[in-house]
């Protein structure tokens, strides 16, 4: 079961939240999991899906607005107001593909930078939903490979940490003004 509508999905002129930039320290950190969903949780989760919706996203970590929870949003279909947007709290992958996919990802807290980045092509994660209830969800094409990707940033990792090619890592972090020292690189 999907979340419900939290918000309207619209761009605001002022986000409630400030979204951290590759770099900044609190996108490093490893999230804590969500001990219970009160008012401040869900009030986070709305604030996080207008932030997100206002950057144009498609996926908004709790890391990426210096909230240290282990909370994820993810619309695959920000334009289609039929379709809710998914809430995960505590999301943890419980199995991957072995098929491989590569996707071009890029991240609101890198804005300007698209690379490619190689990731299981299925996944099914166990999370906990906007009011508490333990979830199971299998996930395919971009839905697999936004949630792994939000899932890094619970663990302090960013997609250009798992960018393969690092002659066009670094012309695309300096063509946007990022350093490549900020990056942590993982090799698969």
């Amino acid at each position: 079961m999907a979340a419900e509508v939290l918000v309207e999905k619209k761009k605001l002129a002022k986000p409630p939240l400030e979204i951290y930039r590759l770099g900044d320290r609190v996108l490093r950190q490893p999230a804590k999991r969500v001990a219970k969903v009160d008012i401040e949780v869900k009030q986070l989760v709305r604030e996080m899906l207008q932030t997100m919706y206002s950057a144009d996203g498609i996926g908004l970590a709790a890391p990426q607005v210096a909230v240290n929870k282990q909370v994820i949003v993810v619309d695959c279909e920000p334009d289609n107001p039929a379709t809710p947007p998914l809430v995960l709290l505590n999301p943890v992958i419980q199995q991957s593909s072995r098929d491989i996919s590569v996707t071009q990802e890029g991240c609101l807290s890198i804005p300007g930078v698209y690379l490619d980045v190689k990731r299981p092509a299925a996944i099914e994660v166990s999370y906990k939903d906007e009011h508490g209830r333990p979830q199971k969800r299998s996930a395919t094409g971009l839905l697999a490979c936004c949630i792994q990707h939000e899932i890094d940033h619970l663990n302090g990792v960013l997609f250009v940490d798992r960018v393969e090619n690092a002659l066009l890592l670094n012309q695309e972090l300096a063509k946007h003004g990022f350093s490549a020292q900020a990056v942590k690189a993982l090799r698969s």
